[in-house]
């Protein structure tokens, strides 16, 4: 059997959480609410209505195309996207074809989960368009919500560069990660305002082809994709990925070419289902949206975007490791929520916390102490919480003895080179000593009488 390799690019779809939609004054926040209850001419596709852009919308957009080390372009424009779906009120999609807002981006991610500790990615584009309506099935029914018609859509286009989909769902949890700390939108997958979509080929191993660029290789792309259409969990999108390779493969090994499609993702029988042949560019008819004037950026606008980011995660982390000396795997889950690594930096600006903070992480990862007290509350329990242990020296004396007497097979693996059994004599003397006594102390006490009966 031949070696394949899958060549993976994503497409990924976050809703922003403006308070009107993308090209009228409806409410954007539709989640729950009756079907139909945001709706006007614009967001229904009625005749006549005309879009008006949504400032915010395009300038948080630019924000996250920043954030993932995109180019701004100071011209840009909308386009309309034809095609005939039930969830489509005029026909066509107000999206970007050809000058989108920002192109030609990289991110660098640091994570213990990727292999070698750090990857970089491209990020071919970042547009902005407006969301379909949402279609609900009853029996031999269809019924049309129009609440998320036009609400604003920011399309997250990568490079092929992922062969891996370990790689793809680290890419994705930290795509999550960096939204959430732009305050742009939930990132909510279980309510849609994260919706993935990776287009997935495999080619045959030619390392005469290949040439190493930082993580990436150059190579033929194979002649057909296959797009797995909006799966909303990282675990889904990790089995539809592998499914699908699995599936291309053996249909390349039976001497085909697997057809390019678009298929679903059925997370009940765990495997992908076609849906319809994929669309090209030209299937869409793209040209210029009449209705809306393009865009012109001046550098002092696009200056102002880039110092408006806050500190992301993977420079957030970094920070974490080289100035309060945290483990890196602490560092990572302190810094995937925004408000928990606020919060930690909050306590560790405290005086008394001074060169505390592995301490103060590991009390926080392992919920100790709740991160809903006030800073002030948090400092106070945490310095009883960690407050050196009287340790009564006779009884530990005692103690340590009788631990010695009963766990003689321990105590020989100890002496004979096995380290880790020492934990276990601890235990005993803390269980002895029902807690009243340091750890460290116990195991100081323990090692010295062991040394000296041997």
């Amino acid at each position: 059997m031949k070696t394949y390799i899958p060549v993976i690019g994503l497409e990924i779809h976050v809703e922003l959480k403006t308070k009107s939609k993308m090209f009228c004054q409806c409410s954007a926040d539709y989640f729950g609410a009756k079907p139909n209850m945001h709706v006007c001419p614009v967001c229904m596709g009625m005749p006549g209505a005309l879009p008006v852009p949504n400032k915010t919308a395009i300038l948080w957009m630019q924000m996250i195309g920043r954030a993932l080390g995109c180019k701004l372009k100071k011209n840009s424009k909308f386009d309309r996207k034809h095609y005939s779906y039930p969830d489509l009120p005029k026909g066509y999609q107000i999206s970007q074809y050809d000058e989108p807002f920002a192109v030609k981006g990289k991110v660098l991610i640091t994570s213990p989960y990727l292999k070698g500790g750090a990857k970089e990615f491209h990020i071919t584009r970042v547009h902005m368009e407006e969301d379909t309506a949402k279609l609900i099935h009853e029996g031999t029914n269809t019924l049309v919500d129009f609440n998320r018609s036009s609400v604003p859509l920011v399309e997250i286009v990568t490079e092929p560069d992922f062969s891996d989909a370990d790689d793809v769902k680290t890419f994705l949890e930290e795509l999550q990660v960096i939204v959430r700390y732009l305050g742009v939108s939930d990132a909510d997958m279980e309510k849609g305002s994260m919706r993935l979509e990776p287009n997935i080929s495999v080619r045959v191993a030619e390392s005469s082809k290949l040439k190493d660029e930082s993580n990436n290789s150059t190579f033929t792309l194979p002649k057909y994709k296959v797009e797995v259409k909006n799966i909303n969990s990282f675990k889904f999108v990790k089995a539809a990925i592998e499914y699908e390779v699995k599936r291309q493969i053996e249909i390349l090994e039976k001497g085909e070419l697997p057809k390019q499609e678009t298929r679903g993702y059925d997370d009940i029988k765990g495997g992908t289902y076609s849906q319809r042949s994929k669309e090209e560019a030209q299937d869409y008819r793209y040209f210029p949206e009449p209705d809306i004037p393009p865009f012109e950026f001046s550098d002092e606008y696009i200056s102002r975007i880039e110092k408006s980011l806050p500190t992301l995660p993977s420079t957030r982390l970094a920070y974490f490791i080289s100035s309060y000396g945290l483990k890196e795997i602490d560092a990572f889950i302190l810094t995937r929520d925004k408000k928990l690594a606020d919060y930690f930096e909050m306590v560790l600006s405290n005086e008394k916390m001074k060169n505390a903070g592995q301490a103060v992480a590991n009390i926080i990862i392992n919920k100790k102490i709740a991160t809903t007290f006030s800073v002030s509350e948090f400092i106070t329990q945490f310095l009883e919480l960690t407050k050196p242990i009287m340790t009564d020296t006779v009884l530990l004396d005692a103690t340590v003895k009788a631990v010695i007497h009963a766990n003689e097979k321990a105590v020989t693996e100890y002496t004979n080179g096995k380290v880790s059994v020492i934990m276990f004599l601890v235990g005993q003397v803390m269980k002895g000593m029902k807690g009243k006594a340091d750890p460290s102390t116990a195991r100081k006490a323990l090692e010295e009488k062991i040394k000296a009966k041997s």
